[in-house]
């Protein structure tokens, strides 16, 4: 399985390490991939971070999933990747890909339509515009092949949700005890 993290300036370093560390410890490839010119992105509160690709370095179609995290700027970055809103539908229409999203990120699948019908979270206030009966409040939540999240505290219970659609229970129980999840 291999996930693609995607990663735009200002994006919130928790939600995408986080679960890059628990989907890495379940044996899970992830690429962060930079929608920035540089493979250099800075993330909120001035962390930077060395990406493994550039977008037009790989084809997000080649992925099993990809991940969208949260962070306003780093969301704002993402929205204005035309690559990113061209594979996004295809992603959330197949469902043998998963597309995982937390924080602002899920602002992003709701401006390209691909949240009608569908339970999604998100930070909260970025649920203003989305369908009606959607947004079912703050936690982790799962539906088919769409994981979502309300902000920086659940990433690491969002990190773990995406490895047990990908890798099993098994293999996100593990990861679970062997990182002292209660």
């Amino acid at each position: 399985m291999e996930l693609a993290m995607m990663l735009g300036d200002g994006f919130e370093p928790l939600e995408a390490l986080a679960p890059t560390d628990a989907l890495r410890r379940g044996g899970v490839k992830v690429t962060l991939v930079s929608a920035m010119p540089t493979r250099e992105v800075t993330a909120a509160h001035g962390i930077s971070v060395k990406a493994d690709a550039l977008i037009g370095d790989v084809d997000l179609m080649a992925f099993d999933a990809i991940c969208i995290p949260g962070g306003e700027d780093g969301v704002a970055n993402l929205k204005a990747c035309a690559e990113l809103a061209r594979i996004l539908p295809a992603f959330i229409a197949d469902s043998e890909r998963l597309v995982a999203s937390i924080c602002a990120g899920p602002t992003l699948l709701n401006e390209l339509g691909l949240l009608e019908g569908r339970t999604a979270t998100c930070y909260p206030s970025c649920e203003e515009g989305f369908p009606e009966g959607t947004y079912p409040g703050q936690g982790v939540y799962e539906d088919g092949n769409l994981i979502t999240a309300s902000g920086p505290g659940y990433a690491l219970a969002f990190g773990l949700q995406m490895l047990r659609h990908l890798a099993g229970d098994a293999v996100a129980e593990r990861v679970a005890a062997d990182m002292l999840v209660a």
